[in-house]
């Protein structure tokens, strides 16, 4: 079994996976069955001063049969008293020692940081977790994510901390910002010793269209609340990854953001998240999931072999580059399996509507009598099945991938390399030989 250990910022656990701070973090009973089950660190649902929370708090976004695609809540930080949340931290601290237990904190003004800081301390937690994203509820109070829009706020309040702890501070970034980078360097600046992110999105998952309030209806209103789960997995990836390029971000990053599986996991560490966060899709499925994403990805290092999580870290950033650094000679063409199509006509609508109307039927071939080369085998097969296949004019084709992802059978359309010899060509090149023009008149 390869070494799923990692070391974040001295916060060591027996594997990246943490639970990230909110319902499923809410007690030390949670906490203690989540470990059971494999779980190797838990960021404890956000303490401060206790709050009241509504009755309806989340709603979930349903895309064609498929549940909590996207989900929404509006919940805020803890409901429980700050003592019984402490004792908890600690009782589970003693029972399992190996274990990364992060206390996730928000408070106000710079004594009531220090006085929780001093008192989460006390509990034998091994980190800290600034909470400087919620995007509902508490930055309405000037806390959340009002700190976590404003640079100069995060770095102010992050300093307090750092100066007032004695056990690594990491800092949750909020998604609801133009440039992740500027406060991840703002929090850096501060002297935190790690990042997590993203926090929630702020959004309505739908409205009720009877009521006339948006989702979740608290009586006949709502507000707007913290999006999260599979829908906001590529927004996490590219800020994760962002922050991993900045030559300034110098500390390690805990990704969060609909992770599911030990392949989203393994996304995430590979664009240079050192441990991953999971809270929706432990709501959805319960902690279990721990155990298959355990086994994957070390099945899945094992096959690259790999003898530790820490080789997989950062090995996809360099295939991250901006858009005047692809290669615009690199070439690929949709490829149709005829053994495989089912004849839905999906990739030959979005084709003709969406793209460039490379792909025909090659039933109307068959009508007009046509047999080209490039066409023969599709026709052949159609003839022979009397069925209604597609075939893909190659020399039309643009590679823009669209048939490969509406085709509902997987393997029937492949993208295939044509490149041939080409040399490796940018805009960035082309601009550098005045081949091309600066876009905009700006810079090169």
């Amino acid at each position: 079994m390869a070494d799923l250990s990692i070391n974040f910022a001295g916060i060591k656990s027996p594997n990246p996976f943490w639970l990230a701070s909110g319902p499923p973090s809410n007690t030390g009973a949670q906490v203690l069955r989540a470990f059971d089950m494999g779980w190797g660190g838990a960021v404890w649902k956000t303490l401060g001063d206790p709050i009241v929370d509504t009755s309806s708090r989340f709603g979930a976004l349903e895309v064609a049969g498929a549940r909590m695609v996207g989900f929404n809540n509006i919940e805020l930080i803890t409901d429980r008293p700050l003592e019984t949340n402490l004792r908890e931290i600690s009782e589970v601290k003693k029972r399992y020692p190996d274990r990364a237990v992060v206390v996730s904190l928000m408070v106000e003004s710079k004594e009531d940081w220090r006085e929780i800081i001093r008192r989460a301390e006390d509990t034998g937690c091994d980190g800290l977790e600034l909470n400087f994203g919620c995007p509902h509820g508490m930055c309405e109070r000037g806390m959340g994510s009002a700190v976590g829009q404003e640079p100069k706020a995060l770095k102010e309040i992050a300093r307090w901390a750092v100066e007032s702890a004695s056990i690594p501070v990491l800092v949750k970034l909020s998604p609801n910002v133009t440039d992740i980078v500027e406060p991840g360097l703002a929090a850096v600046e501060a002297g935190v010793h790690g990042l997590s992110l993203i926090n929630t999105i702020k959004s309505f998952t739908g409205v009720d269209l009877d009521r006339f309030v948006p989702y979740p209806a608290v009586g006949l209103r709502s507000t707007n609340g913290g999006y999260c789960g599979p829908a906001v997995k590529p927004i996490a990836l590219h800020m994760v990854a962002a922050l991993a390029k900045e030559p300034g971000i110098s500390v390690p990053i805990s990704g969060v953001g609909g992770i599911s599986t030990w392949r989203d996991a393994a996304e995430f560490i590979a664009l240079g998240a050192t441990s991953v966060q999971v809270c929706t899709a432990v709501m959805h499925h319960g902690f279990r999931i721990v155990e298959d994403m355990i086994d994957g990805l070390d099945l899945y290092l094992e096959s690259k072999k790999m003898s530790s999580v820490n080789e997989l870290r950062g090995r996809a950033l360099s295939g991250f580059v901006d858009w005047g650094d692809l290669d615009l000679n690199y070439k690929v063409v949709a490829e149709v399996d005829p053994g495989l199509c089912i004849g839905c006509d999906l990739c030959y609508v979005a084709c003709r509507d969406s793209a460039v109307a490379c792909i025909h039927r090659a039933e109307e071939d068959l009508a007009a009598g046509h047999r080209a080369p490039t066409r023969e085998a599709a026709v052949t097969a159609a003839a022979a099945k009397n069925a209604h296949i597609v075939w893909v004019d190659e020399t039309e084709c643009i590679g823009c991938n669209l048939c490969h992802h509406v085709c509902p059978v997987h393997g029937c359309i492949t993208m295939k390399d044509v490149t041939g010899g080409a040399p490796f060509e940018s805009w960035n090149d082309r601009i550098l030989k005045g081949t091309a023009k600066v876009p905009g008149g700006l810079h090169g």
